[in-house]
C-alpha cells in the first residue's frame, strides 16, 4: 500500500501535529489551557498515528476502520482548536490556518474512505 501519496499525507499529518504542539506550547499556562492543550495535542498526534497504521492495514476492513479513526481524531482536534480559540481570543488570527489544515485533512481522509468503500 506504500506509495508517494501515502507518504505525502503521512508527512502532512505529522507536520500538522507539530504545528499543534508549537501552538499549544506558546499559550499562557493556566488550568483551562492546560486541559485544552493536552486534549488537542493528543488528538492531533493521533490523526497521523492512525493514518500510518492504516497504511499497514491487515485488510480492507482494517484499513477503513483506521482511516475512520484518523478522521474522527481530526474532527476532535477541530473541536479542541475551537475551544482554544475561545479561551485565547488574542490568537484568533493565528488559528485560521491551523483550523483550515485540520479541515482539509478531514476532507482528504473522507475522500479516501469513500473511494475505498465504493470500490
Amino acid at each position: 500500500m506504500e506509495n508517494k501519496h501515502n507518504f505525502d499525507l503521512e508527512e502532512r499529518t505529522t507536520e500538522f501535529a507539530k504545528r499543534v504542539v508549537r501552538l499549544c506550547t506558546s499559550l499562557p499556562k493556566n488550568s483551562i489551557n492546560n486541559r485544552l492543550t493536552g486534549q488537542t495535542v493528543g488528538s492531533a498526534g493521533s490523526v497521523g498515528a492512525n493514518y500510518r497504521e492504516a497504511n499497514d492495514a491487515l485488510g480492507k476492513k482494517d484499513l477503513i476502520m483506521r482511516l475512520k479513526i484518523a478522521r474522527k481524531e481530526s474532527k476532535e482536534t477541530m473541536h479542541w482548536l475551537d475551544l482554544i480559540e475561545e479561551a485565547n481570543p488574542e490568537i484568533k488570527s493565528r488559528m485560521q490556518e491551523i483550523k483550515q489544515e485540520a479541515s482539509e485533512i478531514k476532507n482528504i481522509l473522507s475522500s479516501i474512505i469513500n473511494k475505498i468503500e465504493n470500490k
